[in-house]
């Protein structure tokens, strides 16, 4: 199944990526759900909306302790470097990533679109200034804009708020455009993200899934599944590839 899936990806005319939690976890990175995710230890009404409106202090009390003092620090692993390479060898068009942790550009991808947004920025939501996180003091809780004093959010997506719309349309637009999408590391329960593979499929591409375990997509759209973590795939397929 490497070998066929080195193959498609060979003679594809335009590969997308599109990745999942599963492509960080091997980077110190936990998944959001699941046992050992995320929300099994915080509540995830700190990511409402409307409680970080009414509560920003205790909001962003976990999102530091979360995504500044424990992510933030996490670096590419093979897997991610493979992509990159992939793309800088013409044979991978964008990544479309449901991962905030801009591991993709930190491995060298350029082309990667990011449907959920990005903890490398912060966003004032008064006046919409953005500014990179790593510029903004979290010493004081929540941080404060310097342009106007309002509160300053984390640039990815709350629950109950939409999808950017420029990632929306340029994930549709690759989607669209692909003959081939790797799927990586991703159950395909997050809505709206979970459909990208899908709108792919319908417009003829084929579907190559890495997953550890069966995914919401292996039984339905998937035309070849390595069974297989992120890192240990991409290694066997660069060795085919490259």
């Amino acid at each position: 199944m490497l070998k066929k899936a080195a193959e498609l990806i060979q003679t594809s005319n335009y590969t997308v990526a599109f990745t999942g939690a599963g492509i960080s976890v091997e980077s110190g990175i936990p998944p959001f759900r699941g046992p050992n995710g995320l929300w099994s230890k915080y509540n995830p009404e700190i990511l409402d909306m409307d409680f970080f409106l009414n509560h920003p202090d205790i909001s962003w009390k976990y999102i530091k302790e979360i995504f500044y003092d424990y992510m933030y620090n996490a670096k590419p692993n093979i897997a991610h470097y493979c992509l990159a390479k992939l793309e800088n060898l013409g044979k991978l068009k964008g990544i479309i990533t449901q991962n905030i942790d801009n591991l993709h550009q930190d491995a060298g991808s350029k082309n990667v679109i990011e449907f959920h947004g990005t903890t490398k920025k912060l966003e004032c939501i008064k006046c919409k200034t953005k500014y990179d996180s790593n510029k903004i003091s979290l010493d004081k809780l929540p941080p404060i804009c310097p342009k106007c004093g309002g509160i300053l959010k984390p640039d990815f997506v709350f629950f109950s708020e939409p999808i950017p719309k420029e990632a929306f349309e340029k994930s549709i637009e690759l989607a669209q455009k692909c003959d081939l999408m790797i799927i990586i590391g991703t159950t395909g329960e997050i809505m709206p993200a979970s459909q990208i593979p899908y709108l792919a499929k319908e417009n003829d591409a084929k579907i190559i899934e890495i997953n550890p375990d069966k995914s919401t997509y292996t039984n339905t759209i998937t035309n070849i599944y390595l069974p297989l973590k992120a890192t240990k795939a991409c290694e066997k397929l660069q060795k085919l590839l490259i």
